[in-house]
């Protein structure tokens, strides 16, 4: 089975208290037990499985600095762990990290840029709704330092080779043709949009019901900006849909039908399943085995039933979703956005009728356009 991404938990902690984020406010309590930061052994036993694993491997895999916060490991621990996994793993595997953006300096470019890092910067619009959530631990705007940070990024004489674009999460409450203004005026190589974590018993705040299609309204009207703009700037969860309902294979996790296989690694080394499955209860992101970089091979991992298990577990199996025109387009969506306590993950995705309500207003343009040429 095979591993598509390596997710290092890098910080366990962060320097934002983003009220909707699935590890700080969610029923899982697990970040508490992990250090701070990962120490020098493990970034090398990382750095050492990676490498045996690559070798190992019949197939591709990504590497992506999570958090909390990456930059709160410091510059050079960073550097270490950067430099090390490129020289071991050559210049074509992917290396990307997700950050804040507000620890970010000049210091930092130069890491990144030299080991050839993709960065995405995660902010969700301007100040008005950026700060509605993404306040720092004193409850302090984090707007200003976040814009700074993009802007050190378009500035730097090497930002095609890393700079990736920005990440936002939706706010159906706020007015999208404002969004989508900001993200236009801000000028980044790409722009994506992700649906708030919950479930059937939390849902996102937003969301009234099940039935409601709050996010599918909002995210068809940038829809409806994204084409009519002669020169927009690519938003990457549209341009995948239109690529599937035109028959081709999802590049994303939680659309379509394509398995991804994810394990994390946590700041202690520890080995645990995608970690957006916090969202769904204590624990629910954690394998039966105790496995570590320290003490197990990732080729082992993969090869293991628990492991298949994990990665099929990904595919719905409900009815309504099985018998669904759509499930090729959607897949049943997000695992984690599946949960309830009284079916597990047997649920449609909380986001059925929104996604349902998009792709309808993304087929009918594709039709029309069909038929105007």
């Amino acid at each position: 089975m095979a591993v598509d991404t390596v997710l290092l938990k890098v910080a366990s902690r962060c320097n934002l208290n983003c009220r909707y984020c699935y590890i700080y406010h969610s029923p899982d309590s697990g970040w508490r037990q992990q250090p701070g930061r990962m120490s020098i052994p493990t970034i090398d036993a990382v750095v050492s499985r990676l490498s045996q694993f690559r070798k190992q491997a019949e197939c591709d895999f990504a590497i992506v600095l999570h958090g909390g916060e990456p930059l709160l490991l410091g510059k050079a621990k960073l550097d270490r762990l950067l430099s090390n996994l490129r020289l071991e793993l050559g210049k074509t595997t992917t290396i990307a990290m997700q950050t804040n953006g507000v620890l970010l300096d000049d210091d930092h470019l130069a890491i990144l840029a030299q080991t050839h890092t993709l960065t995405a910067v995660s902010i969700d619009g301007p100040s008005g709704v950026n700060d509605k959530y993404r306040l720092d631990l004193h409850n302090r705007s984090s707007f200003a330092r976040t814009i700074a940070a993009i802007e050190r990024l378009k500035r730097h004489p090497q930002n095609r080779d890393f700079f990736r674009g920005v990440l936002a999460v939706v706010d159906p409450r706020s007015d999208p043709v404002e969004v989508y203004i900001f993200f236009k005026h801000l000028d980044v190589p790409s722009l994506d949009f992700l649906f708030r974590d919950g479930n059937h018993d939390r849902l996102p705040e937003g969301k009234q019901s099940f039935y409601s299609t709050e996010y599918g309204h909002w995210m068809s009207r940038i829809w409806e900006l994204y084409v009519s703009d002669p020169n927009p700037t690519p938003i990457e969860c549209l341009d995948n849909l239109v690529r599937q309902l035109l028959g081709k294979d999802s590049k994303k996790e939680g659309a379509g039908e394509t398995d991804f296989g994810i394990l994390v690694v946590e700041t202690d080394g520890t080995i645990s399943k995608n970690d957006t499955l916090k969202n769904s209860y204590d624990g629910a992101d954690q394998f039966h085995e105790q496995w570590s970089v320290h003490t197990h091979s990732i080729l082992d991992i993969a090869k293991s039933e628990e492991y298949r298990r994990y990665r099929l577990n990904q595919r719905t199996q409900h009815k309504a979703c099985l018998e669904c025109p759509l499930l090729r387009v959607c897949g049943g969506g997000m695992q984690l956005h599946r949960w309830s306590n009284a079916a597990g993950y047997d649920n449609p995705s909380i986001y059925c009728n929104d996604q349902k309500f998009l792709s309808n207003c993304v087929i009918k343009k594709l039709k029309s356009e069909i038929v105007y040429a």
